[in-house]
């Protein structure tokens, strides 16, 4: 709030113009006036002898031009400071300024930077390194030839690199170039060093408050990090503190590495072999004073050509004035890159110096400071090298040679998950106590309720870790994975209150990353999300992606043996036989030779052919079964016969093979193709597909752009663990289960019910994960190499992943299926609807056979009442026609007629129901016959009634019901 006040205070002051400079419209100054605030005699000297010589350098002074220097004491007082600025250089009509440090403070030159900015007149500083000269929003236009101290941690990144150390700890104050340079540090570091492999991460950030007393407790807890390198950013007075404790502390001995800034590096108590940073001309005002005149001069020499500049400022009483050639001016500085006598001189966007120069400064005895290296600009490749005599340092403990710069640890905590077949856990029983001989303990820690279980694990992974633990000599402790998940990285608010989100981690690769696991000895896919992250081996295992399915099995319905023929190749069979059976029984019924027996027959030939007979004929040949009765007994008909027999053949003996291409010999074949099939890049088929989420995999599809489609309908699908999925695909649940080749090929060697389909994609491998800068990644890689040669992990793929059912499913997939009754079943049952149906017609007979008794016997009742009353109507005509003889017999006798008819016409045999007394002329038909028929001896004499005449039966049809 002071500079504010200062501002308005110069405002309000009249200050007398010194001169008057009148400009033409569009016209460019011939003079320029040139400030300088600077803080001794010899400076100001120098200042106005190096504008004198500039006028005489055509290079950057075009013919026309003059400039003259206006110069100014630094005072101790800012405000002092901001009072002759205006009464002496704005008032001057200053274009720009150069301006000195005062040793006292940063405060004069803040209110220089405030005065001229308000009325954005450049101002270039020679000396002032804050980091708060870089906010722009309140030194607006304030550029420096010297680099702020946070510009340091470049430097430091690439001691780093040169020297290979991946992991540090930074020791910095809590000020505003504290928290700068680290800043500066990791976004440099991220941006400028691809590498994952050389990239410095920063272990652990140690911040404390200015002046302060003791380091001690800070210095404990660095103690028991890994890194061994710290990298130091205090002023002078706290450096000696924190060498005091952590010479105390024996952290300054053989082992450590110290790399600290120029202000540490001028502590009293230095410790010895620590390396230091010194800028070259850092103290040189007079080659930065001559540096700044020239850049201005390059600048307002350029912006002449292209622009026109206007006058400058003439007092601070114009408070709504804003000169706009001041800003272009700013900008045409910052766009300067020249050599000048301290090197490269450049500006970025902040208007800091870059291309600074620095020597690499190693303390020796007596605090001796021995240059072994400089960082310097290389004008063949415009970049900043940097160069280090590593011969020439001597370093903690006075050793040549190099610290590794990190503690190795012998005791390890690894993470691993299960997956089969890699890593198989088993609970432990309230019985037992121990894991068997092949099994390693690995307790499940819950992360959500602090409840730990027992288990034990073996398979794969547990055998390849405890042969890299005897291999390369390191103790461990094996656990479960907290939440049971390889891990994946979520966006969560840092506050509430803001916006920002922060990349996190979970499951196994959470734990390495935020250094509570030491090793992740699991199947875990090697892809850039987490190498980002975590560091890998050398892949133990190689793998890709592929789809697992359920090999689809030919359903076995009910009609299963009618699959070798179409349904309408049945129909025509069908409907042969019938059409072949009517014409047989034509061709015999029309044929001469077939309807009627020979004239020489014996009784022993078959019966002319019916149309039932025929259709027996006709299915019998067809079924192969043998004819007794019912043949063909024309020639034309036989020839038909042979004809549908030879076809009969045909149509059996094709079924008889189709049956066994069906059911027999024919295996399945798998119904995708691949991650390229139609049918699951088409997200309208009803077909589902899923991996598990927030796994290699599934990352693998979120990269994919071509993929964009299928994973936008898979990721609702997706499931929590691989065994839910491959249990879904057994169920027939799930259709494809996309997943890691490994671990499908397993599942498909140990169930052959199971397939994987297509090629492998995404090919990756397995690698063993460890934290970010680990001393044992080198270690396990080459043991891991070792392993591939010596075949040892050639036996762990026997062992486990194969366990030899993979031979066993290749012979299943060669041998012919064996028929059961789910694929016959619908024979048998054919079997039983014919005996159904054979029982069903034998009670229609039985019940059509009562009827037809019943109603012979109506027929034989009737019979039998009609003989009898034949009978009695033959009685009745024989004893008319005996008394009808007698009568005529009696009237040739006695010559009376009349008198026997009387008698018979009386007789009492006659009841009044038949009419009473006929006479003879109402005798009953047949009478004639009789008398024709009745019985006379030689003589003609009677000898009794007639005799039944068999060659005559009345009809008595029509007396039967």
């Amino acid at each position: 709030m002071w500079s504010l006040r200062i501002v308005n205070f110069l405002i309000l002051l009249n200050m007398d113009e010194v001169f008057l400079q009148k400009l033409a419209p569009g016209e460019n100054p011939s003079y320029y006036n040139i400030g300088g605030v600077l803080s001794t005699n010899d400076s100001e000297t120098h200042f106005a002898t190096t504008i004198a010589h500039l006028n005489f350098d055509q290079q950057y002074v075009p013919r026309g031009i003059t400039y003259y220097d206006k110069t100014i004491r630094m005072d101790k007082n800012p405000i002092k400071t901001a009072l002759n600025v205006c009464k002496h250089l704005i008032s001057q009509r200053v274009y720009a300024m150069v301006v000195s440090h005062e040793q006292s403070g940063d405060l004069s030159p803040a209110a220089v930077s405030y005065t001229s900015g308000f009325y954005q007149i450049p101002v270039i500083g020679i000396s002032s390194r804050d980091a708060a000269f870089s906010d722009k929003n309140i030194h607006v236009s304030f550029l420096r030839t010297v680099p702020p101290y946070y510009h340091q941690a470049d430097v430091w990144l690439e001691m780093l690199s040169h020297f290979g150390y991946t992991k540090v700890i930074i020791i910095h104050s809590s000020d505003t170039d504290g928290r700068a340079i680290l800043g500066r540090f990791q976004t440099t570091s991220q941006t400028n060093y691809d590498d994952i492999d050389v990239r410095a991460t920063v272990e652990s950030i140690v911040e404390f408050e200015p002046k302060l007393d003791s380091f001690t407790e800070h210095l404990l807890e660095m103690k028991t990090a890994q890194s061994r390198v710290y990298l130091l950013y205090a002023n002078k007075d706290d450096a000696s503190i924190i060498f005091r404790d952590a010479a105390a502390l024996n952290m300054t001995d053989a082992g450590y590495v110290w790399i600290v800034t120029e202000q540490a590096l001028n502590a009293n108590n230095t410790p010895f072999g620590i390396l230091g940073l010194q800028l070259q001309h850092a103290h040189s005002e007079k080659e930065h004073i001559r540096d700044s005149v020239y850049v201005l001069a390059s600048a307002i020499k350029e912006m002449r050509l292209n622009e026109t500049i206007t006058e400058a400022p003439k007092d601070c009483d114009d408070s709504g004035t804003l000169w706009e050639s001041g800003k272009r001016i700013f900008h045409y500085l910052k766009t300067r890159n020249i050599r000048g006598n301290t090197g490269q001189v450049g500006f970025d966007d902040n208007g800091d110096r870059i291309y600074a120069e620095y020597d690499v400064i190693n303390i020796r005895k007596h605090q001796e400071k021995k240059n072994v290296g400089n960082f310097y600009y290389d004008g063949d490749k415009l970049k900043m090298r940097l160069r280090i005599n590593d011969s020439g340092i001597l370093w903690p403990g006075k050793l040549r040679r190099k610290p590794e710069g990190i503690i190795i640890p012998t005791h390890l905590k690894v993470l691993t998950i299960e997956e089969k077949p890699f890593v198989y856990v088993r609970k432990l029983t309230e019985e037992e106590f121990n894991c068997e001989d092949e099994e390693i303990p690995c307790p499940h820690f819950n992360a959500t309720d602090g409840t730990e279980n027992e288990f034990c694990c073996r398979g794969y992974c547990i055998d390849l870790l405890r042969a890299l633990a005897h291999r390369i000599n390191f103790t461990f402790d094996l656990a479960l994975s907290p939440d049971g998940q390889f891990g994946h990285y979520v966006l969560r608010n840092v506050s509430t209150t803001s916006v920002q989100v922060k990349k996190e981690w979970t499951g196994l690769i959470g734990e390495v990353v935020n250094e509570r696991a030491d090793m992740i000895v699991a199947p875990l896919t090697i892809n850039p999300e987490r190498a980002e992250f975590i560091e890998f081996s050398k892949p133990f295992k190689y793998q890709g992606i592929t789809i697992l399915e359920k090999k689809p099995s030919r359903s076995s319905t009910l009609v299963s043996f009618l699959q070798p023929f179409s349904n309408t190749l049945w129909i025509l069979v069908m409907v042969s036989v019938h059409v072949v059976a009517l014409v047989l029984y034509l061709l015999d019924r029309f044929s001469p030779f077939g309807r009627f027996r020979l004239t020489n027959t014996d009784g022993t030939e078959e019966d002319a052919l019916n149309l039932s007979s025929a259709i027996w004929f006709a299915w019998g040949v067809l079924l192969n079964s043998g004819i007794g009765e019912g043949t063909p007994r024309s020639f034309s008909a036989r020839v038909l016969g042979m004809v549908w027999a030879g076809f009969a053949m045909i149509i059996v003996a094709s079924y008889t093979a189709n049956l066994a291409a069906f059911l027999v010999l024919e295996r399945p074949k798998t119904k995708l193709s691949g991650i390229n099939d139609a049918r699951l890049r088409n997200t309208m088929e009803n077909l589902t597909c899923a991996t598990v989420k927030g796994s290699a995999v599934d990352m693998y599809f979120r990269r994919q752009v071509e993929l964009s489609n299928m994973y936008r309908t898979m990721e609702a699908n997706n499931y929590a663990t691989a065994e839910a999925a491959i249990q879904d695909v057994k169920d027939g649940k799930l259709m494809a289960f996309i997943w890691d080749s490994s671990r499908l090929e397993y599942e498909a060697a140990k169930d052959c019910e199971l397939v994987t389909a297509g090629e492998l994609f995404g090919r990756s491998g397995y690698g063993i994960g460890l934290q970010k800068g680990s001393p044992w990644t080198d270690h396990v890689t080459l043991a891991i190499l070792e392993f591939h040669e010596s075949g040892f992990m050639e036996s762990l793929d026997k062992a486990w992943i194969f366990h030899g059912n993979v031979q066993q499913c290749e012979q299943f997939e060669k041998t012919p299926n064996t028929l059961g009754l789910k694929n016959m079943a619908g024979v048998f049952i054919l079997v039983g609807a014919g005996i159904v149906g054979g029982i069903g017609l034998i009670i229609i007979e039985v019940v059509y056979k009562k009827h037809q008794i019943k109603k012979q016997k109506r027929m034989e009742i009737a019979r039998h009442a009609a003989d009898k009353w034949r009978g009695t109507i033959e009685k009745r005509k024989t004893l008319r026609a005996s008394l009808a003889m007698q009568r005529q017999y009696n009237i040739g006798l006695n010559s009376t007629p009349g008198t026997i008819s009387l008698a018979v016409d009386k007789h009492p045999r006659y009841p009044p129901r038949f009419g009473g007394p006929r006479g003879p002329e109402r005798a009953w038909p047949g009478d004639s016959d009789l008398i024709r028929n009745r019985r006379l001896d030689e003589k003609g004499t009677f000898k009794g009634p007639p005799k039944y005449s068999p060659a005559y039966t009345s009809d008595v049809s029509h007396l039967v019901v």
